[in-house]
């Protein structure tokens, strides 16, 4: 819906935008974010950036009026700087409004555009803005919607050919009393009036109106919009997609449900983000919600997941929420082949959880225990150059990872653990998981003879098994570590771990259930 008057030389046009995505998309981002670089991304910013877009179609919103030697000009700046109506307290409950510009929106990607407007923010609360912050403003952006406010008639100022307006975003007011339980049932969503205040005197009221349904088609998604958006963030995931609501067809939705579910639990390691060195939105097409029959507008709906995440009944977001944390994070799992089903819902049970961040203590002795392996091998590469050493480079994580699974077999009282490997990293994990002397792995670089041996082992120095306790740091719990000795075949080495494990569970003699001795193959 628009409206449209005229007040001298400026005219006021508005535009009901449904929001519906915007929220959507904005949630995947956010969870995104938290789970990795930090930050939170608001609606302004988004509506920001679909502006800035919008004047690629409509440059004339970016150009004013001035007069140049008496005569009435169009002027054409050379770049997008876009003000930000920012409220400051001040003293005796006072309050200031200030403008301030982010300079050349242009030519900005999303991420650059975000944090250009987090800077201006961040310099106007601390009072460390320049003259410069409030020069060469050639179209702005104001939020009455913080505050409650639908639309409102902002002034223009010299310079600025229109002021966009962003109001709150809140349903119909024919809705207003409505559950919202009910309000989702019935497909209905949040609405925001978007407005623009212009120059009468170089921009017609529908070029203006046409400028707002271009940002309004670009918040639901044409043109790649929110693509951009997820591709400058390097989330691995497309955006969620406007669709119509699809009402219940012959197949129950809570069916569908179930079927996305095991859809995930089938190849759900297909979208995992496993590779570091090249960004990818990843997709498959029966991990799509749409390939099921479900849409944006399902997402908060309630359905029976018969006991999934330990749950009776949930939202479809938090469905997706805990699939994408169990099966599409940094680790891909593949699992569905195993016969067994209690084997199947074991694995299931521990996997099948929301994402919870480790506390500060544990991510700083990751991060030490990530430091020592990456310290070795630089060491090793500067001091031994030319030397073989099958170096763990570029896959340090083994070694908090094998920390990880010591601790838990500490945890549970587990007798030893066993680890077979082959030849790369191996001299890593001899010295930060086995506890190897590091100087005794340096003698050995040095063709330094084992001086418990008349002629040594007569074995190369990435072939040689070590043993040694581990004790856990946070917490009560050791247990025994060892590391088997190479054979010549590497291929062999699964038998041949797999076998040291039978004889000693054998030595240990605990019965059926006294499987204290866990054996770590890495391939």
């Amino acid at each position: 819906m628009t409206s449209y008057f005229v007040t001298g030389g400026t005219g006021f046009i508005g535009r009901r935008l449904i929001t519906r995505l915007l929220y959507d998309n904005r949630i995947v981002i956010n969870n995104r974010l938290k789970r990795t670089r930090g930050g939170k991304v608001s609606f302004t910013h988004l509506i920001g950036y679909a502006l800035v877009r919008a004047l690629e179609s409509y440059p004339n919103m970016n150009r004013h009026y001035a007069e140049v030697d008496g005569k009435p000009t169009l002027v054409t700046p050379e770049h997008v700087n876009l003000g930000l109506a920012i409220d400051l307290p001040g003293k005796d409950g006072q309050r200031t409004l200030v403008v301030a510009s982010i300079k050349d929106c242009e030519t900005m990607t999303f991420t650059q555009f975000w944090q250009a407007y987090e800077d201006l923010i961040r310099k106007a609360r601390t009072g460390s803005l320049k003259t410069e912050d409030f020069q060469g403003t050639t179209i702005s952006l104001t939020n009455p919607g913080t505050i409650g406010t639908n639309h409102s008639v902002p002034r223009l100022t010299a310079g600025q050919g229109a002021i966009i307006g962003v109001g709150a975003m809140e349903y119909p007011a024919q809705y207003q009393g409505t559950s919202e339980k009910a309000l989702i049932e019935m497909g209905i969503s949040k609405i925001m009036t978007l407005t623009s205040t212009y120059d009468h005197r170089i921009i017609q009221g529908a070029e203006s109106g046409e400028f707002l349904r271009r940002v309004h088609q670009l918040l639901l998604g044409e043109d790649r919009f929110y693509d951009d958006v997820f591709s400058s963030l390097r989330i691995p995931y497309e955006p969620i997609r406007w669709v119509t609501d699809i009402p219940e067809g012959s197949v129950d939705k809570t069916a569908r449900v179930i079927e996305l579910i095991d859809a995930f639990r089938n190849r759900g390691h297909l979208m995992a983000d496993t590779d570091p060195l090249n960004y990818r939105q990843r997709r498959h097409d029966d991990l799509d919600v749409l390939s099921h029959g479900l849409t944006l507008w399902d997402l908060e709906r309630e359905f029976a997941v018969g006991g999934f995440a330990g749950q009776e009944k949930m939202k479809l977001r938090d469905v997706l929420g805990v699939l994408r944390d169990s099966y599409c994070r940094t680790v891909g799992i593949e699992y569905t082949h195993i016969l067994d089903p209690s084997e199947r819902r074991w694995i299931q049970d521990r996997v099948e959880i929301p994402h919870e961040k480790p506390d500060s203590a544990v991510q700083k002795y990751i991060l030490s225990k990530l430091n020592a392996a990456e310290a070795f091998e630089t060491f090793l590469q500067t001091k031994y150059v030319g030397q073989k050493r099958f170096s763990l480079e570029g896959g340090e994580t083994v070694i908090p990872l094998l920390d990880t699974i010591l601790d838990k077999a500490a945890e549970y009282e587990l007798d030893e653990v066993v680890i077979g490997m082959p030849h790369r990293g191996r001299l890593n994990v001899l010295a930060n998981i086995v506890g190897k002397p590091i100087s005794q792995i340096f003698r050995e670089f040095e063709g330094n003879l084992d001086p418990g041996q008349a002629h040594g082992s007569g074995d190369v120095k990435y072939h040689l098994g070590a043993e040694g306790k581990y004790f856990r740091m946070f917490g009560d719990g050791e247990t025994k570590v060892s590391l088997t000795a190479n054979p010549s075949h590497l291929e062999t080495v699964d038998p041949v771990l797999e076998g040291i494990v039978r004889a000693k569970q054998d030595l240990l003699n605990k019965g059926e259930q006294g499987f204290t001795v866990l054996p770590v193959a890495l391939h």
